[in-house]
């Protein structure tokens, strides 16, 4: 706060720079909740009262839940499947039922039931007191007839659906029924009644279905007897009139055809085969002596056995060549005994091989006689194929509709059997008890929410209290808006009742000021006031050593922001402590501090620069600081203060007053009725701004000190002027302990 000051620049920023980090955003926050804590307990404090009020006028609340579920495994103890046909559970099925469970036909059945058309809680207003003052209401400006029957009905229908609750548990096949009243018994009794209601009214459905269904599968099963025998009779009728035989489900004809057929490919298997034999046959007669293969699958005993006889024959020939050579006539024997046998071993082939062909042409003549069979049965067979295909289309349709009939007569059997026995899927898990504790209102959970929206009410309010709160307050307002110090924060000072007076020179009437505000700094030396006004004195002095600060101009915004008051007992401050001290009113326009420490002053300023009155006639000295006081004098004819004060008369005697006072305090007019200010920079060494603490708008100030670079450029800072000490403790806590004596009543200091 004594710090030279900084650049004046800033104050033509549009918007403060702020600084965007979580702490100082939370600690702004913070300040907030400080600065507007009465608010928000205010707030909450409401809140919390009105919960209360609504607890203890509000009457409590019973709800009473039952259970259903679903069965997707329902029990078929007497009944097959139903004639209807069973759908499938999914999840559209349980929400359908749960449709069910609040239509008007599930609710109207329990008002039926327990009669709550005679029950008040269901035909008269609501519960509580608010049910009551609604009641009295409509009975002083209802028409006092009696409501009818289906009035009373759709009233108690209203109230019960209100009170109901239905919703299905998860994703799971129960669903849970609750109802609430002020009774307790009433509540579990009405929630059992519901799931009763439900489960008739689904027996009744099913049972009005299969009733149904009997009626139209007796008609229909009628019809198709008939069709049936009618259908059968057409079937023998056609097999008569052409001459059809059905043996074994199958016709004459094409038996016939079969087994000619298979008798064809079992003799064209013996051709084939008997073919195979006489060539392979011809094949052997062609060689000389058969193998040992051959003769064995001949299998002819004769044949094997001159093959013996010649294979001993030959290996005896081989032997006496051998020994005695090819012309001994024991070879020579021997090999005459081996061509006999030769010739008997074809002998006795060319006789099987008649056989082979013998069998050969037999087979080819019983293929021929079955190809024939079959070419007569096949024309047969084409006669009969367009009546086959009649007699097929007559036995489909006989086949059709005895089919239709026997399911027919099948499912009516079910529908009467499921008439007797009708079963519903749903089924009551758990009923509906008596509740112990009331289920509204919740005492905790509405005190939560009181206080929880009491503070956040309370803190929107906060928030908008300081959004819709564009003044100054702190000191970090006026350096982040303004760019220029905050020197120091004066409180707000209450009238006395004592009067005080300022002595001039010998002769001179004493003057009587306002009571004690002008001179607080003498009579109160030790107040928190005065401490300020030193503070502001200290800063004086310290700029003093950048530029020179002799004179000095106080000024404002506004009128009534106190700069009369801080000048005067800024000057006498600096008197009563030894220096020497002018006080100059320069409010031309209104010298209100002249009128209150010398009303009796008939010149003054305007009067030494018009050089119609000499400095030392006009002044008027305080024998008890020594300052001395110069009055504005007589203005009340003058247009052009502006030109008096920027005239170089004015300046002149500026000057001299430096040369004979070590300050020269200046109590100048606001900046924003009047322009007198800006043409005092040229001899003017600092300015002093007072702003009202929680009054001047921040934006009418920026906007002054924008519109006058020079004021800037020469400004020293600004004085929060009539502040709040109680309040200002929220804003700025080390404010509030300062002004508070809780840490300074040991120095001496005094409210």
């Amino acid at each position: 706060m004594l710090q030279v000051n900084k650049p004046t620049s800033e104050i033509n920023r549009d918007f403060a720079e702020a600084d965007g980090s979580p702490s100082q955003s939370l600690t702004s926050y913070l300040d907030i909740i400080r600065r507007q804590f009465p608010t928000m307990v205010a707030i909450v404090s409401a809140c919390v009262i009105l919960a209360l009020l609504y607890l203890f006028t509000a009457a409590p609340q019973f709800t009473s839940t039952a259970t259903m579920v679903i069965d997707t495994r329902k029990v078929q103890l007497f009944q097959q499947q139903s004639v209807l046909g069973d759908i499938a559970i999914d999840s559209a099925t349980v929400e359908t039922q749960v449709e069910i469970l609040k239509s008007e036909n599930i609710s109207l059945a329990v008002i039926r039931d327990l009669h709550l058309t005679e029950d008040p809680e269901f035909t008269a207003g609501g519960a509580g007191l608010f049910g009551a003052i609604v009641g009295s209401i409509a009975g002083l400006f209802g028409s006092g007839s009696e409501l009818s029957e289906f009035e009373l009905t759709r009233k108690a229908l209203q109230r019960f659906e209100s009170s109901r609750t239905i919703k299905r548990l998860g994703l799971t096949y129960v669903m849970q029924i609750g109802f609430t009243s002020g009774d307790p018994a009433k509540a579990a009794r009405i929630a059992n009644a519901i799931a009763d209601a439900y489960i008739v009214d689904q027996l009744e459905a099913k049972y009005q279905a299969t009733r149904r269904a009997s009626v139209w599968l007796q008609d229909r099963i009628k019809e198709l007897r008939t069709q049936a025998s009618a259908a059968q009779k057409a079937v023998v009728d056609f097999k008569i009139a052409n001459n059809i035989v059905d043996s074994g489900g199958r016709l004459m004809n094409e038996q016939q055809l079969a087994e000619v057929n298979s008798q064809l490919i079992m003799a064209h298997a013996s051709t084939a085969e008997a073919k195979a034999r006489l060539d392979r046959m011809n094949d052997i007669v062609k060689q000389d002596i058969p193998d040992a293969n051959v003769t064995d699958a001949l299998k002819n005993d004769t044949i094997v056995k001159l093959r013996g006889q010649y294979v001993d024959l030959a290996s005896k020939e081989s032997i006496w060549s051998t020994k005695y050579g090819r012309d001994h006539l024991a070879a020579v024997n021997l090999r005459t005994q081996m061509a006999e046998i030769r010739k008997n071993i074809q002998d006795e082939l060319k006789r099987i091989q008649e056989s082979y062909k013998s069998d050969y042409d037999i087979a080819q003549t019983r293929e021929e006689a079955i190809k024939s069979s079959l070419a007569n049965v096949v024309s047969e067979s084409q006669l009969t194929n367009q009546a086959q295909i009649q007699l097929r289309e007559l036995e489909s349709n006989a086949q059709s509709y005895q089919a239709m009939y026997d399911n027919f007569l099948q499912r009516y059997m079910e529908s009467v059997q499921q008439q007797s026995f009708p079963i519903t899927e749903a089924r009551v898990i758990s009923a509906a008890t008596t509740p112990l504790v009331k289920s509204y209102p919740k005492t905790l959970i509405i005190l939560g929410v009181s206080l929880l929206g009491g503070l956040m009410l309370g803190l929107g309010a906060a928030v908008a209290r300081e959004l819709a709160d564009k003044v100054f307050r702190t000191t970090s307002q006026v350096e982040e808006q303004l760019g220029t110090n905050c020197i120091a924060i004066l409180p707000a000072l209450n009238a006395v009742a004592t009067k005080t007076a300022v002595t001039g020179k010998p002769g001179r009437k004493p003057l009587n000021p306002e009571p004690d505000l002008l001179r607080y700094v003498i009579d109160n030396p030790l107040s928190r006031f005065s401490e300020a006004v030193r503070s502001l004195k200290v800063a004086v002095d310290l700029n003093s050593i950048v530029r020179e600060n002799r004179v000095l101009s106080v000024t404002s915004t506004l009128p009534n922001e106190g700069k009369s008051t801080l000048s005067t007992n800024l000057a006498q401050l600096i008197a009563h402590g030894g220096a020497k001290v002018i006080l100059v009113d320069a409010d031309l326009r209104n010298p209100s501090l002249s009128r209150a420490l010398l009303p009796d002053a008939k010149a003054g300023l305007v009067d030494v620069v018009a050089q119609q009155a000499k400095l030392e006639d006009v002044l008027t000295v305080d024998h008890q600081t020594k300052l001395a006081i110069l009055p504005a004098g007589t203005t009340s004819k003058l247009l052009h203060t502006n030109e008096i004060l920027a005239s170089k008369p004015m300046r002149d005697l500026v000057a001299l007053l430096r040369t004979k006072y070590d300050y020269v305090v200046l109590d100048m007019p606001p900046m924003a009725p009047v322009v007198d200010v800006r043409v005092t920079s040229n001899y003017v060494d600092s300015y002093v701004f007072v702003v009202e603490w929680g009054q001047t708008k921040i934006d009418v100030v920026r906007h002054n000190l924008r519109g006058a670079p020079e004021i800037q450029h020469k400004l020293l800072g600004v004085v929060l002027n009539k502040a709040d000490t109680k309040l200002l403790a929220r804003y700025e806590s080390y404010h509030g302990r300062y002004y508070y004596q809780k840490y300074y009543a040991r120095y001496g200091y005094v409210e």
